[in-house]
């Protein structure tokens, strides 16, 4: 059991960190508030997530509870290292998750680095998660409410980093934050709506956010081949980097029925498609893997693997071949896309995950 001590509260101004750090304050704890910049919040249309607006939410909120709160620039090293994966990927064909990046390598190393500057022994978070421990190894399970449940993000933390962390509302519901954070008095943080689904695209078009990040890939990949699976070419595409395993919509290609993007093949600017029937596979592999519950896993381990943050899971096994981990499933999977996370669970556990080849 967590004894209570000093805890730095990752805080966004929204109401799940907000709550969090509330409800962490009224159990005893020690609190400090701290908000990452990892992005020029200015240039979004959205008024409601201006930087004023979304900084200075948190910065109310820790004074009107009475803790100090700072700020951490993290916009260069989240420039270097979740930006530059998040274009290179698409670039190389496949379909980055930059959320599973920026948490260990963004998002927990300064956070933690701040927590150890303020002698802070632990820090929270409001994911919707929560954290065990058996045989001396921490991992992450799934939070209480299934809609809201963050354990497919949070594959790639560390041991040290898990050791150290608080999730306050891994028990909870959406729905019970809202109504505690109404109760208490902060009705506008409880109406927020909920944040985006890749925080520095405000309106999820990643396709304008390439073109604005590399202003010569219109011209360099635009009237590639868009080819069926036996090589026929049958139109032009817009560039292959515009395009994802498993999409139908946005085509612009009618041959009677709904054609899948089922390959992307770079080296030739081609996008490969195919019927429904042609996006199933039974396995894949994974690189980059990180093991959570377990230091080792046996061949053959029976699991359920999510391909996508909201992918319901299927049953497969998986096995350690050298420097990757093959998954085979039971029954084929559709739009297995390269590049998105494959995280492995045991009922509600998380074993670990990896990054789809």
């Amino acid at each position: 059991m967590i004894k209570n001590g000093k805890v730095l509260m990752a805080m966004s101004g929204g109401v799940d960190s907000s709550m969090s750090a509330l409800m962490l304050y009224e159990k005893g704890y020690e609190i400090i508030g701290v908000t990452l910049k990892v992005w020029d919040y200015n240039e979004l249309e959205n008024p409601l997530k201006k930087e004023h607006s979304f900084i200075q939410d948190a910065r109310q909120l820790a004074q009107k509870i009475g803790f100090p709160h700072y700020v951490v620039d993290a916009q260069e090293e989240f420039n270097k290292i979740v930006v530059h994966d998040f274009t290179s990927e698409y670039l190389s064909g496949r379909t980055p998750n930059p959320c599973a990046l920026c948490n260990p390598t963004i998002k927990w190393k300064l956070i933690l680095q701040k927590a150890d500057e303020l002698g802070c022994e632990f820090i929270a978070t409001g994911h919707y998660a929560r954290i065990n421990q058996e045989n001396n190894r921490y991992f992450i399970s799934k939070g209480k409410d299934e809609n809201k449940d963050q354990s497919y993000m949070l594959w790639r933390l560390s041991q040290e980093q898990l050791k150290r962390t608080i999730f306050p509302l891994g028990n909870l519901t959406k729905k019970e934050i809202k109504e505690r954070a109404e109760k208490e008095g902060y009705q506008l943080i409880a109406q927020q709506k909920e944040s985006y689904e890749i925080c520095f695209i405000p309106d999820n078009d990643y396709r304008s956010f390439l073109k604005k990040h590399n202003p010569e890939i219109t011209n360099k990949y635009d009237g590639g081949n868009f080819v069926l699976t036996n090589g026929k070419i049958i139109g032009k595409h817009k560039g292959y980097p515009f395009y994802t395993i498993g999409q139908r919509k946005g085509l612009n290609i009618a041959v009677g029925v709904p054609l899948y993007v089922t390959q992307i093949i770079p080296e030739s600017n081609t996008v490969v498609l195919g019927y429904k029937e042609e996006l199933g596979k039974s396995c894949f592999e994974v690189k980059n893997f990180n093991l959570m519950k377990y230091a080792d896993i046996s061949e053959n381990m029976e699991v359920t693997t999510k391909i996508r943050y909201k992918d319901k899971g299927s049953k497969s096994t998986i096995s350690v071949e050298k420097d990757r981990i093959k998954v085979e499933f039971s029954e084929n999977v559709n739009a297995i896309a390269p590049g998105q996370s494959a995280v492995f669970y045991e009922n509600e556990d998380v074993i670990g995950g990896g990054i789809i080849i």
